[in-house]
């Protein structure tokens, strides 16, 4: 059970009553209504939970995370771990295939479905995915769970068309604007506006979004064209979840700091985004207060190769850029093949006993 957070600087003390559940923790956290700590995520990669499970117990044994993911019933979309455990090739539900070349590491598209055009006039997406679920299997694992609960699948549709067309292809689409992409980019958008209105039905907190959009340096395409082309889709998606309720998460990888007000005009509560790619300090003082960033800590330098020093360091850098003393920070990190346990674990000991 988590104990009572006494703060050094910035997040109120809640020294002498009860500590918030998962629940309240986050939503305080979401609303900038003083949580009693940062709210803990910890993402594993698929070889942390296949070959170094203990490690993993370990540390979430030591720091509880308030985050959950509903039971899902027969219809994921989601990669099979079972299928990253040995090199091969599978054949997802959208018809792609798969190539993984190194255990437990999630592998690439090779063999789109759609490489040829030709082949979209008898294309459907996998509609029997969706209309299978069992969501009241859903309801009552979040009903019994103290946990904030998100979605178990999200939607992607800027990496499905990848998948689907190949990511070389796609952008040529995009480029040339083709009547095939359009009706593809159609195709996706409808499917996960399935998807995106099954889950705001559900008892989940929030809804998960995603798609990686950034390259080391900048957007992966023009800004413009990702507001032409995606800002409808995604802000239909949001308007959908808000609707209904729940909270709207999202996550891109790489520098999307072009993109960052667009995605808080639409309505999306809490970022996921690889913050160390970009100017921190600038984000914070442009967007803190107006969002949650949900994490991260660098998972390209600092938790491979630094120190646990240097983590910590990372930690108290990232609080001082985009604590608002009110909430809207999320003590989150990705824990990768080549992390060390002690890493990992400074991640959420600065969290919580760094302050700022």
């Amino acid at each position: 059970m988590d104990t009572t957070y006494i703060v050094t600087s910035r997040f109120w003390t809640s020294h002498g009553r009860d500590p918030m559940t998962s629940r309240e923790r986050v939503r305080a956290t979401l609303t900038f209504s003083k949580p009693d700590r940062p709210p803990r995520d910890l993402w594993s990669l698929p070889y942390i939970s296949l070959y170094r499970k203990s490690e993993l117990d370990a540390l979430i044994a030591r720091f509880p995370v308030d985050f959950g993911r509903p039971e899902m019933s027969p219809g994921s979309d989601d990669l099979d771990l079972v299928k990253l455990m040995h090199p091969g090739t599978y054949c997802d539900e959208w018809g792609s295939v798969w190539h993984v070349g190194e255990p437990g590491v999630i592998g690439e598209v090779k063999e789109p479905v759609l490489n040829d055009w030709s082949d979209l006039r008898s294309f459907q997406p996998p509609w029997e995915c969706l209309r299978s679920r069992n969501w009241d299997h859903v309801n009552r694992t979040c009903d019994a769970s103290p946990l904030f609960m998100l979605s178990g699948t999200c939607a992607r549709p800027f990496e499905r068309l990848q998948f689907l067309r190949g990511t070389e292809n796609f952008y040529m689409d995009l480029a040339y604007d083709t009547a095939e992409v359009r009706v593809l980019i159609g195709l996706v958008r409808d499917y996960y506006r399935e998807e995106v209105l099954a889950w705001s039905r559900t008892n989940v907190d929030a809804v998960f979004l995603m798609d990686d959009w950034g390259s080391n340096t900048s957007l992966l395409i023009s800004p413009a064209t990702w507001r032409e082309v995606f800002k409808p889709i995604y802000r239909e998606y949001c308007e959908i979840i808000r609707k209904a309720g729940k909270f709207v998460f999202f996550h891109s990888d790489g520098n999307i700091e072009a993109i960052y007000p667009d995605l808080i005009e639409i309505g999306v509560d809490a970022l996921n985004s690889q913050l160390f790619c970009m100017n921190i300090e600038k984000l914070g003082e442009h967007h803190r207060g107006k969002i949650t960033f949900w994490g991260e800590i660098d998972r390209q330098q600092v938790l491979p190769y630094g120190t646990p020093e240097s983590v910590r360091a990372a930690v108290h850098r990232v609080r001082k850029a985009l604590d608002s003393g009110k909430g809207g920070v999320i003590a989150q990190c990705e824990w990768g093949k080549d992390n060390s346990a002690e890493n990992i674990a400074a991640v959420f000991d600065a969290w919580e006993h760094g302050g700022v």
